[in-house]
């Protein structure tokens, strides 16, 4: 994905405190435990001056009974007070989170599939898990003790200049350097957070690549190749990460020195009011108390800015997938297709991937009659899958126009056409579900009895009674409990209960072997009945039933006919059909 906006924009922040502010009434209560928080804080130094001298110089007995009374309850509302801020900040936090996370999830499952092909899923999937749980420190950690702290700033500010103004004066000379920090490190923070985030997205697509792909590492023997490939990855990630925690850590240390210059200026400039007798021990050690305290919130501060500067650069990259545009458009009104049965017309269509590349498909004119069945044909790359994929809206054509019925696809509600648009593929997706939800998948309201139906029109019925919990098995990951001819058949069932009166066979029997295919041909014979059917054919023997061949080299149409006239015609066609005997023998 190219990078949009390396800062959060005034756009994004107005989005992510809009969202803050639909919680406005628990926000309001979460402020005012802050308040609580700040007072009692502040109440706690105030108490020190009359500690030292009613207690211990002028040996007030009263005050030796109400001090340690009022003690506990300030530190009794402290503590009220610090659960409702964590709880309702909380709250607004995780649910500012929930709305990312399945913004996320709408935004990448409504994008073009061409946005999911040129992305990493692991880098997709570290945007909904990594950093929305980066932003949800942002969010509501560093916002309670940010606004807390304030509020303590406050407080301690209030007893510092009540207790003696002129040293308040003196102290605030070296107070504003303790913030430099606080700005220096958090730009350093920032930087290197984005490329920790971007290393662990790499890292996840990683780690997705090699769990699926398991069983060619071990069959290669590439284990050792593949677990260096991840010690490098881990050893750019502990850079990165060690880089951001030397900011981290550099910024309270500096602080807590300038922190100090200040006290030990307020120790002598103070210990001299005392000396003299212009200041009494109370007022100076009240004094001392709170300006200590003071400074543990402004410390605090650059730790929060770092949290706050790593939940910006994760908001960024969530941004970044929200504000994506989609190139699949629809009209503001919509056609609905409707109907049972459908011609496809492709007028003059050229289509390429991406602006710089060859066109995949060139000058395409092809009409395909209501019902017919069509193979599609020819070495790989010459462009079937790209004809088909355009039917359904999963890619836009570049020029020319495809048409449903005589309507272009480009007018139609895309619901509604791939609502009567069905596809079984090669490789068969299945979800780690039931068979029932697998088959389901289809036709979400299907009965008990239709699923079984469609499973014996897919020859799936059999094996499906043979599992130990029927068609409520659970088939696991990608169907990874299957044989292959299994798992195509119950993507049959899937697309035979859709009942779709168009269908895609992109290659469906070339990863089975001979006696598996045969099976699962019988099943597609069933569902292609009475449908207008595009199939993409590798092993050009399966094509016999179908009512025209085309011929697709360098994405334009050659040949085009039945099997007998394309014989006959002894172009390509002719020539692939034996090479592929002349495989078949050799075999």
């Amino acid at each position: 994905m190219k990078k949009k906006n390396s800062k959060l924009t005034k756009s994004r922040r107005k989005e992510i405190i809009s969202l803050v502010v639909v919680y406005w009434k628990r926000l309001l209560l979460a402020a005012l435990c802050m308040v609580i928080v700040a007072g009692a804080n502040g109440a706690m130094a105030f108490l020190v001056k009359p500690v030292m001298d009613d207690i211990f110089i002028r040996q007030n007995r009263d005050m030796l009974l109400l001090i340690p009374g009022l003690a506990i309850l300030v530190f009794f509302l402290k503590g009220a007070g610090s659960y409702g801020s964590e709880y309702f900040m909380n709250y607004i936090g995780e649910n500012i989170i929930r709305f990312f996370r399945d913004s996320l999830y709408e935004k990448i499952t409504d994008l073009p599939i061409s946005f999911i092909h040129k992305e990493k899923t692991g880098a997709l999937m570290s945007r909904i898990t990594n950093d929305v749980n980066i932003v949800k420190g942002m969010v509501s950690t560093a916002v309670i003790n940010v606004f807390r702290d304030f509020f303590s700033v406050i407080a301690f500010l209030f007893v510092i200049f009540y207790r003696d103004w002129q040293l308040a004066l003196g102290a605030f000379i070296v107070l504003p350097l303790a913030f430099y920090p606080i700005v220096l490190f958090g730009r350093r923070v920032r930087k290197f957070s984005t490329g920790t985030q971007e290393t662990m997205a790499d890292l996840n697509s990683f780690l997705h690549e090699t769990f699926t792909g398991s069983k060619i590492i071990k069959i290669f023997n590439l284990q050792v190749f593949e677990k260096n490939r991840f010690k490098e990855k881990t050893r750019e990630l502990f850079r990165l990460e060690m880089k951001k925690v030397v900011a981290k850590a550099l910024s309270s240390p500096v602080m807590e020195f300038l922190g100090g210059l200040g006290i030990a200026f307020i120790i002598w400039f103070g210990g001299i009011r005392v000396i003299n007798g212009t200041s009494t021990p109370g007022t100076f050690f009240s004094f001392l108390t709170a300006v200590m305290m003071l400074y543990d919130p402004v410390k605090k501060l650059s730790k929060l800015n770092n949290t706050i500067q790593e939940g910006i650069a994760s908001a960024t990259r969530i941004f970044d997938v929200l504000e994506e545009p989609s190139v699949i458009m629809e009209k503001e009104n919509p056609e609905i297709l409707e109907g049972s049965s459908f011609d496809v017309e492709f007028d003059n269509v050229g289509f390429s991937y991406n602006k710089n590349e060859a066109s995949a498909l060139n000058d395409i004119n092809l009409k395909v009659a209501p019902g017919e069945v069509l193979a599609l044909v020819g070495m790989s790359g010459g462009g079937k899958t790209s004809l088909v994929n355009l039917v359904p809206r999963l890619y836009d054509v570049t020029t020319g126009s495809v048409f449903i019925a005589g309507k272009n696809v480009k007018d139609l509600s895309i619901k509604s056409l791939r609502d009567h648009i069905s596809i079984v593929t090669q490789e068969p997706i299945l979800f780690n579900e039931s068979v029932k939800d697998n088959i389901r998948y289809g036709k979400m309201d299907a009965t008990d009895l239709e699923i079984e139906n469609a499973a014996k029109a897919a020859f799936a019925y059999d094996f499906i009674q043979g599992f130990p919990n029927g068609f409520d098995t659970v088939i696991g990951e990608l169907g990874s409990r299957l044989s292959g001819g299994e798992k195509q058949r119950i993507c049959i069932a899937r697309a035979l209960i859709k009942d779709a009166p168009i269908l895609i066979l992109d290659e469906a029997t070339s990863a089975l072997d001979s006696e598996a295919e045969q099976v699962v041909q019988k099943a597609l014979e069933n569902l292609m009945r009475g449908r207008t059917s595009f199939v993409i054919a590798h092993r050009l023997s399966t094509i016999n039933y179908a009512s025209r061949v085309i011929l697709l080299k360098d994405g334009a149409i050659k040949e085009q006919g039945t099997h007998e006239e394309l014989m006959a015609l002894k172009g390509d066609y002719f020539k692939l059909q034996i090479m592929q005997a002349a495989k078949g023998l050799e075999n």
